[in-house]
C-alpha cells in the first residue's frame, strides 16, 4: 500500500516488474539505450576511423560489414537471448552446462580489466574537460614551463611561428632553422599530454609519483558511475536517456562545424577513398573482425547481463539488429567528424592528412585537441568534445560495473544480498578505484597501451546450441532464422578461430612511441590476457572432480548436464520441457515416465480393489457361518 501511494500516478496504472524479486527495465527503450551506450564507446571515435583509413579507406567497409553480418549480429543476438531466457548474469546462465561456468568467470576477469582501464581514460577526459574551462586552452602555445625546445605550435604567439614546416624557411624569426631540421614536429598538445598531464617516467619499472590531479578525477569518475548505478538498472535506465543520446548531438554539432572548414573535404576523401587492393590482405579482415568484437562488446558479459533484466517475451532479435547497426553506423559517422577536423588541420599545416592522423589516446588527447585550438572559441569546442568522450565512456562503464555486481548477486542469490545490492555496487566501485590508482602514476600510459592491445584480442565464446533453438522459439514465439542457426554452429566459430590464428601470426612486440617494452612486462601482460582463458579449464576440471560417477566418462557427462534449475526464472514461463513435474528429465524421457506413473497408479488401484474384495468376502463368509450355526438346515 505504501509503495502504491508513493509511486502511483493519478490516472495511470502502476507499472509492475515481471520479475519482482530481481527487477526489470522500466521500459524497453531503457534497455535499447543502455545497450547502445554499452556498444557505442570510445573505440567508435578513436579506433574505427584510424583503422578505416589505414586499411584501405572505403574498401575497409566491405570486410567490416561482412564481419558484422556473419559474426557480429549473430553473436550479439545469441548473448542477448541467452541472458534474457534465464534472467541471469554471466555466471548464472552457465546452469545450461555447469562445466563451462569458467567462461562466466573469464567474462568477469575481462570486464574487471577493461573496467579499471576504461575509467582511467574517462578520468583523463574529465581532467581535459575541467582544463578547458578557460579563455585559452593550455595546450595552444609552446611558451609553458613543460614545453621543450622541440615544440612547434600551429598558432602564432610572440616568438612562436604561425606557419607550417613547409614555409618555415621563409621566416626571419630566430630559431626557425631548428624547426626545419627536425625530422618530426612536436606539438604543444603532445607535450602537454606527455610532460604535464601524465609526466611520463623513463621506464615501465619506474612508477614515479601518483599524479594527484588525475587521481582526483579518477575518484570523481568512480563516484559518478556509482551514483548512476546506486539502484541498479532502475537508476542507470533513467541516466541513459541523456548519456546515450547527447553524444549524437555533440557529434552532429562537431560535424557541421567540421565540414565548413577549409580542407575538410580532403580529410573526408582521405578517410573514404577506397584502396581495393588492400581487401586481399588478411590483416585488413583481421582488423575488421577485431573491431566488430571490440566495439559490440561480445564475450565481456555485459550483453548477457543487460538482457537478463528484460521481460521474458521481449523481442531481443529485433533489438540485436537495431543496436548492432546503430553501433556500426555511429563508427562511420564519427569518422566524418574526426577526419573533417584533421583535414582542416592538415590544410593549415600544409602537410598530408596522414601526418596528423592518429588513433587511440593519441587521437583523443593530442591530435584532435590540437586541431581544436585553430577554431574560434576553441574552449567551447573542447568542452563539447571531451564531454562527449565522458558520456561515451560512462555508457560502457555502467554495463561493465553492472556485469560484476549482477554476477555476484546472482551467485549468492540470498534475499539479503538482493535487498542490499547497493552495498555490493559500492564495494566493487571502491575496489575498482583502488586498482586503478597505479594507472595514475607516471608509468600509466605504458600500462594502458598494453592492456588495450592485449585485452581486445581475447575472444572466448563457447555456447551450447543443442535444444537452444527450441528455447528461443518458446521465448520469442518464433524460431531463430536459419541464417542465425548456421552462423551460430559453423560460420561464427570459423571466424573466431581465424581471428585467434591471425592474432598469433601477426603478433609484434608492443611499443609506446619509441619505447620498447622489456620482456618481463610483456610476460605480465600475457599472464593477464591468459588469466581469463585459464578460468575455463580450471573450473571444468574442478566441476568434473566434484560430479558424481564411477568413471571419468560418467563424471564428464554429469558435469555437462544442465542444472535442474536451468530455464526461465519465473514459474509461469516454465512450460513444455521445463515444466516443474520433470525438470530434471529430458524431453524424450518424459512421456515414458508419465506412462510408468500411470501404470503404477493403476496397479495401486487394482490392489486396493482386491483388498476391498477380500474384506467383503471375509465379511460375507463370517455371516454365512453364523447363519449355518443358527439354522440346522444347511439348505436354508
Amino acid at each position: 500500500y505504501k509503495y502504491l501511494c508513493k509511486n502511483a500516478v493519478p490516472g495511470e496504472p502502476v507499472k509492475k516488474d515481471e520479475n519482482s524479486r530481481r527487477g526489470n527495465w522500466g521500459n524497453q527503450i531503457e534497455f535499447v539505450l543502455t545497450s547502445v551506450g554499452y556498444a557505442v564507446g570510445l573505440g567508435n571515435v578513436w579506433r574505427f576511423p584510424y583503422l578505416c583509413y589505414r586499411n584501405g579507406g572505403g574498401a575497409f567497409m566491405l570486410p567490416y560489414f561482412i564481419m558484422l553480418v556473419f559474426c557480429g549480429i549473430p553473436l550479439f543476438f545469441l548473448e542477448l537471448s541467452f541472458g534474457q531466457f534465464a534472467s541471469l548474469g554471466c555466471l548464472g546462465v552457465w546452469k545450461i552446462s555447469p562445466m563451462f561456468k569458467g567462461v562466466g568467470y573469464g567474462m568477469m576477469v575481462v570486464s574487471t580489466y577493461i573496467g579499471i582501464y576504461y575509467n582511467v581514460v574517462i578520468c583523463i577526459a574529465f581532467y581535459y574537460f575541467f582544463m578547458s574551462m578557460t579563455n585559452l586552452l593550455p595546450w595552444t602555445y609552446c611558451n609553458n614551463p613543460w614545453n621543450t625546445a622541440d615544440c612547434s605550435g600551429v598558432v602564432g604567439s610572440g616568438h612562436q611561428l604561425n606557419a607550417s614546416l613547409a614555409n618555415a624557411t621563409t621566416s626571419l624569426v630566430a630559431g626557425v632553422s631548428e624547426v626545419v631540421n627536425r625530422t618530426k614536429r612536436t606539438s604543444p598538445s603532445e607535450e602537454y599530454w606527455k610532460h604535464y598531464v601524465l609526466n611520463i617516467s623513463d621506464d615501465i619499472g619506474n612508477f614515479g609519483e601518483v599524479r594527484l590531479p588525475i587521481l582526483g578525477c579518477l575518484a570523481v569518475s568512480w563516484c559518478v558511475v556509482f551514483l548512476c548505478l546506486i539502484k541498479g538498472v532502475k537508476s542507470s535506465g533513467k541516466v541513459v536517456y541523456f548519456t546515450a543520446t547527447f553524444p549524437y548531438v555533440v557529434l552532429t554539432i562537431l560535424f557541421i562545424r567540421g565540414i565548413t572548414l577549409d580542407g575538410a573535404i580532403n580529410g573526408i576523401k582521405y578517410y573514404l577513398t577506397p584502396q581495393w587492393q588492400k581487401v586481399l590482405d588478411a590483416k585488413v579482415w583481421g582488423d575488421a573482425a577485431s573491431q566488430i568484437f571490440y566495439s559490440l562488446g561480445c564475450a565481456w558479459g555485459g550483453l548477457i547481463t543487460m538482457a537478463s533484466y528484460n521481460k521474458f517475451h521481449n523481442n531481443c532479435f529485433r533489438d540485436s539488429i537495431i543496436i548492432s547497426i546503430t553501433n556500426c553506423a555511429t563508427s562511420v559517422y564519427a569518422g566524418f567528424v574526426i577526419f573533417s577536423i584533421l583535414g582542416f588541420m592538415a590544410h593549415h599545416l600544409n602537410v598530408p592528412v596522414s601526418e596528423v592522423a592518429d588513433h587511440g589516446p593519441g587521437l583523443a588527447f593530442v591530435a584532435y585537441p590540437e586541431a581544436l585550438t585553430l577554431l574560434p572559441i576553441s574552449p567551447l569546442w573542447s568542452l563539447l568534445f571531451f564531454f562527449m568522450l565522458i558520456l561515451l565512456g560512462l555508457g560502457t562503464q555502467f554495463c561493465l560495473l553492472e556485469t560484476l555486481v549482477t554476477a555476484v548477486v546472482d551467485e549468492i542469490g540470498t534475499d539479503w544480498i538482493i535487498r542490499h545490492k547497493t552495498i555490493v555496487t559500492l564495494t566493487v566501485a571502491i575496489a575498482g578505484f583502488l586498482l586503478g590508482v597505479p594507472l595514475t602514476t607516471q608509468v600509466s600510459p605504458k600500462h594502458m597501451q598494453e592492456h588495450n592491445y592485449l585485452l581486445c584480442k581475447q575472444f572466448v565464446f563457447f555456447h551450447g546450441h543443442r535444444n537452444y533453438f527450441k528455447d528461443v522459439e518458446m521465448m520469442l514465439g518464433f524460431p531463430p532464422p536459419l541464417f542465425f542457426k548456421v552462423c551460430w554452429r559453423f560460420i561464427s566459430p570459423v571466424i573466431i578461430s581465424f581471428i585467434l590464428i591471425f592474432t598469433v601470426i601477426q603478433y609484434k612486440p608492443i611499443t609506446y612511441n619509441d619505447y620498447v617494452y622489456p620482456g618481463w612486462s610483456l610476460a605480465i601482460g600475457f599472464a593477464m590476457a591468459l588469466s581469463s582463458v585459464i578460468c575455463i579449464p580450471i573450473y571444468a576440471l574442478y566441476k568434473i572432480s566434484r560430479s558424481p560417477g564411477a568413471t571419468f566418462r560418467e563424471r564428464l557427462k554429469n558435469a555437462c548436464r544442465s542444472h535442474p534449475k536451468w530455464g526461465p526464472a519465473l514459474q509461469e514461463h516454465r512450460t513444455g520441457r521445463y515444466a516443474p513435474m520433470a525438470s530434471e528429465d529430458t524431453v524424450e524421457a518424459r512421456p515414458l515416465k508419465e506412462k510408468e506413473e500411470l501404470k503404477e497408479e493403476l496397479k495401486e488401484e487394482e490392489k486396493e480393489k482386491e483388498r476391498k474384495d477380500e474384506i467383503s468376502l471375509t465379511i460375507q463368509g463370517s455371516n454365512g457361518s453364523t447363519n449355518t450355526h443358527n439354522n440346522p438346515n444347511p439348505s436354508a
